[in-house]
């Protein structure tokens, strides 16, 4: 990424925006975190300023919610969240704080899935590096493309 508060993964997905739009939104909770995690609480208001809530669960059973909201939604092609905010734009800080850019795009007869971690600052983006952004996000970019790839067959 040129901007270095920007971290990101990309995907070309061999199914049609739509699809992945639909495994993306409707079964969240089977690709959302890295295997062996699970999201066992996906609550989400697919609107602007709805809330975009998870929970992430270890193997151990360490619970670990989230609370955000969505800053832009556009139906198969477009998700923007944060978790600055909690349902009701009621602020919340956080050590981790960032925007989320999800994108659908159609490519090749398929989609260009593409997921942006814009950071409020350099050393939070460097933070999130550091915890293996790559391998997390690039993880749960190739479950979904597992679960999207898996619908078309």
């Amino acid at each position: 990424m040129a901007d270095p508060r920007e971290l990101g993964i990309s995907r070309l997905i061999k199914a049609s925006p739509e699809t992945v739009w639909t495994i993306y939104t409707q079964r969240t909770g089977e690709w959302f975190c890295p295997r062996p995690w699970t999201t066992p609480v996906v609550d989400w208001d697919l609107r602007v300023g709805g809330r975009a809530n998870i929970e992430l669960a270890s193997p151990e059973g360490e619970r670990h919610p989230h609370f955000g909201v969505f800053l832009e939604v556009v139906p198969g092609r477009k998700l923007v969240s944060t978790g600055a905010f909690t349902e009701g734009w009621v602020p919340q800080s956080g050590d981790l704080d960032f925007v989320r850019i999800d994108t659908f795009e159609p490519e090749a007869g398929g989609t260009r899935y593409t997921s942006i971690a814009r950071h409020w600052d350099e050393k939070t983006a460097a933070k999130h590096r550091d915890m293996g952004f790559e391998q997390g996000w690039g993880a749960v970019a190739d479950q979904l493309a597992a679960l999207a790839e898996g619908d078309t067959k």
